[in-house]
């Protein structure tokens, strides 16, 4: 794609009223996004557009599309997604208001592995937090990727929880990818994009404002199979979350607490509105096994510790297995070699990663034997 296309992309993509829907009606009568940028008045009244889209079009925001596209350019671990590319996840593209786009820096394959989200009051208990990194880092070293919000408490916990088990973690923002909030996670995140993924769907230098937090809650939830929400109260933005992922057919698991605590209440609230009560980790393993049969190997694995090797790969698994150096290779550069789609690669990467044969580094996957 050439700069003059992706600029016009990327425009119509921050047009405000223009929803993912809308926009792949227009492009379904056969216009693309320059000819909807310079069709006029006219043509913008034919296909009814909202004043606010119409108002945007005709004074486009040029500096910041540049900006957004430097971002990219001039980052080797940052990426735009539109929700039109192959590579954008399929879960989140089937919840109602997907996002138009997404501005990923990190391990941009990790948005093709199961995910389950933990999130949680901003306040926790101790005992909370310490049922966050339990969860968090037993579910992590089966090979879930844990997403949450990056915010103070539940949230901080578990990505922290899963980088302990050394395995991935997805923070989603409400501010841009160059705007870390709070300003304390500002190494956390650091952390994350070592082996995981800082996702916005806003551009990179956008401050966080109040609006933009419960709308980066239904990105945790439609990137996810099933949210687990550990202490919060009636009023808690950890269950504006839960109420996306049960919209959007998810499941939703919660933690019970003491009858006494004000932080138990919106998980009780959950609980009796169909969530799953959780007391151990097989709670939430029995009702995504359907899901994520994958894991399943893990599981084996730690219980009968049997050679790693013993399996033997197929075409499509040995050809991968050989398009990956003994240095990082990143998945990038697997796909060009390989031609297989992004499903395949990443799931023959998932099943290579647990057979012991590639491991994750900062920079790609690295060929272990």
């Amino acid at each position: 794609m050439n700069n003059t296309a992706l600029k016009a992309r990327l425009a119509v993509a921050l047009a405000p009223g223009l929803s993912v829907r809308a926009w792949q009606g227009i492009a379904q009568k056969g216009l693309n996004a320059e000819q909807l940028i310079t069709g006029g008045a006219r043509l913008w009244q034919s296909l009814a557009l909202k004043p606010s889209t119409t108002d945007y079009l005709t004074s486009l925001p040029w500096p910041l599309i540049d900006e957004c596209i430097a971002w990219q350019d001039n980052n080797s671990d940052c990426q735009i997604c539109f929700a039109e590319d192959v590579f954008y996840p399929e879960l989140l593209k089937a919840i109602q208001a997907p996002p138009k786009l997404l501005f990923l820096q990190g391990r941009s394959e990790l948005l093709h592995r199961p995910q389950l989200a933990i999130v949680g009051s901003r306040n926790p208990t101790t005992t909370g937090n310490e049922w966050a990194r339990h969860f968090a880092r037993e579910l992590a070293a089966l090979g879930w990727v844990i997403t949450s919000g990056l915010a103070q408490g539940i949230d901080g916990v578990a990505h922290s929880g899963a980088l302990e088990a050394k395995g991935q973690t997805i923070a989603v923002l409400g501010a841009g990818l160059k705007r870390i909030y709070p300003k304390r996670h500002q190494r956390l995140s650091e952390d994350i994009l070592q082996t995981g993924l800082l996702i916005s769907e806003y551009p990179p230098s956008t401050p966080p404002l109040p609006q933009y937090f419960p709308a980066r809650n239904r990105i945790i939830s439609g990137l996810a199979v099933g949210v687990l929400v550990i202490e919060a109260t009636l009023q808690s933005g950890s269950l504006i979350t839960a109420r996306f992922a049960l919209q959007e057919g998810r499941q939703v698991y919660a933690l019970p607490g003491s009858l006494h605590n004000p932080l138990s209440k919106g998980c009780h609230f959950l609980i009796k509105e169909g969530a799953k009560l959780v007391e151990t980790i097989d709670d939430i393993l029995e009702e995504t096994a359907g899901f994520a049969s994958w894991y399943s190997a893990k599981i084996d694995q730690k219980k009968t510790a049997k050679d790693k090797k013993d399996t033997i790969l197929d075409k499509k698994a040995l050809e991968l297995l050989n398009s990956v150096d003994f240095s990082p290779t990143s998945f990038n550069a697997i796909l060009m070699r390989t031609g297989l789609t992004v499903t395949e690669v990443s799931v023959i990467l998932m099943a290579l990663e647990l057979k012991g044969l590639v491991r994750i580094q900062s920079g790609g996957y690295e060929r272990t034997a």
